[in-house]
Protein backbone atom coordinates (compact mmCIF):
# COMPACT_ATOMS: atom_id res chain seq x y z
CA UNK A 1 0.00 0.00 0.00
CA UNK A 2 1.52 3.71 -1.31
CA UNK A 3 1.98 5.93 2.09
CA UNK A 4 1.17 9.90 0.81
CA UNK A 5 4.56 11.59 2.21
CA UNK A 6 3.77 15.15 2.35
CA UNK A 7 6.38 18.02 2.12
CA UNK A 8 4.66 19.75 4.76
CA UNK A 9 6.32 22.96 5.69
CA UNK A 10 4.60 25.10 3.19
CA UNK A 11 2.05 22.98 2.09
CA UNK A 12 -1.46 24.59 1.61
CA UNK A 13 -3.36 21.92 0.84
CA UNK A 14 -2.94 19.39 3.86
CA UNK A 15 -6.68 19.08 4.93
CA UNK A 16 -7.04 18.26 1.55
CA UNK A 17 -4.58 15.34 1.61
CA UNK A 18 -5.78 14.35 5.33
CA UNK A 19 -9.53 14.20 3.87
CA UNK A 20 -8.84 12.17 0.57
CA UNK A 21 -6.31 9.31 2.06
CA UNK A 22 -9.00 8.80 4.83
CA UNK A 23 -11.36 8.07 2.31
CA UNK A 24 -8.85 5.67 0.26
CA UNK A 25 -7.82 4.14 3.54
CA UNK A 26 -4.07 5.38 2.81
CA UNK A 27 -1.47 6.61 5.51
CA UNK A 28 -0.14 9.59 5.71
CA UNK A 29 3.17 11.25 6.83
CA UNK A 30 3.67 14.47 6.72
CA UNK A 31 7.85 15.62 7.07
CA UNK A 32 8.17 19.06 8.53
CA UNK A 33 11.05 21.40 10.44
CA UNK A 34 10.51 21.79 13.97
CA UNK A 35 9.66 25.17 12.96
CA UNK A 36 6.41 23.95 12.05
CA UNK A 37 3.48 22.85 14.48
CA UNK A 38 2.43 19.82 13.23
CA UNK A 39 -0.35 17.01 15.14
CA UNK A 40 -1.06 13.45 14.19
CA UNK A 41 -4.41 12.39 14.10
CA UNK A 42 -5.88 9.12 12.68
CA UNK A 43 -4.22 7.90 10.05
CA UNK A 44 -1.52 10.66 9.64
CA UNK A 45 1.65 10.27 11.23
CA UNK A 46 4.24 12.97 11.29
CA UNK A 47 7.98 13.44 11.41
CA UNK A 48 9.78 16.73 12.74
CA UNK A 49 13.50 17.31 11.75
CA UNK A 50 16.14 19.98 11.99
CA UNK A 51 15.44 23.47 10.25
CA UNK A 52 18.50 22.76 8.12
CA UNK A 53 17.89 23.66 4.42
CA UNK A 54 17.21 20.53 2.80
CA UNK A 55 16.76 18.37 6.01
CA UNK A 56 12.68 17.40 5.04
CA UNK A 57 13.73 17.26 1.43
CA UNK A 58 16.38 14.46 2.36
CA UNK A 59 14.52 12.40 4.54
CA UNK A 60 11.40 12.23 2.43
CA UNK A 61 14.40 11.07 -0.49
CA UNK A 62 15.67 8.65 2.16
CA UNK A 63 12.68 7.11 3.10
CA UNK A 64 9.94 6.57 -0.03
CA UNK A 65 9.44 3.82 -1.43
CA UNK A 66 8.32 2.50 -5.23
CA UNK A 67 4.72 3.76 -5.58
CA UNK A 68 4.52 6.28 -2.36
CA UNK A 69 3.48 9.46 -3.50
CA UNK A 70 5.06 12.29 -2.88
CA UNK A 71 3.45 16.23 -2.72
CA UNK A 72 5.93 18.53 -2.83
CA UNK A 73 6.26 22.06 -4.75
CA UNK A 74 9.88 21.13 -4.68
CA UNK A 75 11.47 20.60 -8.55
CA UNK A 76 14.09 19.04 -7.11
CA UNK A 77 12.91 16.98 -4.47
CA UNK A 78 10.01 15.67 -7.20
CA UNK A 79 13.04 14.89 -9.36
CA UNK A 80 14.69 12.33 -7.35
CA UNK A 81 10.69 11.21 -6.14
CA UNK A 82 10.18 10.23 -9.97
CA UNK A 83 13.84 8.29 -9.93
CA UNK A 84 12.97 6.44 -6.77
CA UNK A 85 9.56 5.21 -9.08
CA UNK A 86 7.06 7.05 -6.89
CA UNK A 87 4.51 9.79 -8.02
CA UNK A 88 5.62 13.57 -7.63
CA UNK A 89 2.11 16.06 -7.20
CA UNK A 90 2.25 20.10 -6.86
CA UNK A 91 0.14 21.29 -4.40
CA UNK A 92 -2.15 22.85 -7.51
CA UNK A 93 -2.51 19.11 -8.59
CA UNK A 94 0.08 18.94 -11.64
CA UNK A 95 1.70 15.40 -11.69
CA UNK A 96 5.32 15.82 -11.87
CA UNK A 97 6.79 13.27 -14.86
CA UNK A 98 9.75 12.45 -17.12
CA UNK A 99 7.95 14.53 -19.83
CA UNK A 100 7.98 17.71 -17.84
CA UNK A 101 10.93 17.98 -15.38
CA UNK A 102 13.56 18.25 -17.46
CA UNK A 103 11.84 21.70 -18.53
CA UNK A 104 10.88 22.96 -14.89
CA UNK A 105 14.23 22.00 -13.54
CA UNK A 106 15.98 24.28 -16.60
CA UNK A 107 13.54 26.98 -15.42
CA UNK A 108 14.25 27.30 -12.10
CA UNK A 109 17.60 27.18 -12.97
CA UNK A 110 17.44 30.31 -15.18
CA UNK A 111 15.23 32.19 -12.70
CA UNK A 112 17.72 31.53 -10.51
CA UNK A 113 20.27 33.38 -12.82
CA UNK A 114 18.23 36.11 -13.22
CA UNK A 115 18.34 36.57 -9.43
CA UNK A 116 22.22 36.32 -8.60
CA UNK A 117 22.56 38.29 -11.69
CA UNK A 118 20.41 41.47 -9.96
CA UNK A 119 17.19 40.62 -11.85
CA UNK A 120 13.73 40.05 -10.21
CA UNK A 121 11.53 37.35 -10.70
CA UNK A 122 7.55 36.99 -9.53
CA UNK A 123 6.65 34.42 -6.73
CA UNK A 124 4.01 32.25 -7.34
CA UNK A 125 0.87 32.76 -7.57
CA UNK A 126 -1.26 32.83 -4.52
CA UNK A 127 -3.54 29.51 -4.61
CA UNK A 128 -6.46 29.76 -5.89
CA UNK A 129 -10.15 27.67 -4.95
CA UNK A 130 -9.37 26.40 -8.67
CA UNK A 131 -6.51 24.81 -7.63
CA UNK A 132 -7.51 23.50 -4.24
CA UNK A 133 -10.18 21.65 -6.60
CA UNK A 134 -7.20 20.10 -9.10
CA UNK A 135 -5.54 19.02 -6.55
CA UNK A 136 -8.08 16.88 -4.95
CA UNK A 137 -9.30 16.00 -8.49
CA UNK A 138 -5.78 14.37 -9.47
CA UNK A 139 -4.68 13.16 -5.70
CA UNK A 140 -8.03 11.29 -5.88
CA UNK A 141 -7.42 9.87 -9.94
CA UNK A 142 -4.00 8.94 -8.34
CA UNK A 143 -5.86 6.69 -5.28
CA UNK A 144 -8.70 5.20 -7.47
CA UNK A 145 -6.04 4.45 -10.06
CA UNK A 146 -3.47 2.58 -7.93
CA UNK A 147 -6.51 0.61 -6.19
CA UNK A 148 -7.77 -0.70 -9.63
CA UNK A 149 -4.51 -1.31 -10.72
CA UNK A 150 -3.98 -3.71 -7.18
CA UNK A 151 -7.18 -4.99 -7.62
CA UNK A 152 -6.39 -8.78 -8.56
Amino acid sequence: MPTIVVDADACPVKREIVEIARAHAVPVLMVASHDHRLHAEEGVAIMQVDRSDQSVDLYIANHIRRGDIVVTQDFGLATIVIAKGAIALSQRGQEYDDSNIDYLMERRHELAKRRRGGGRTKGPKALTNEDRVRFQQKLTKVLVSRQENAEP
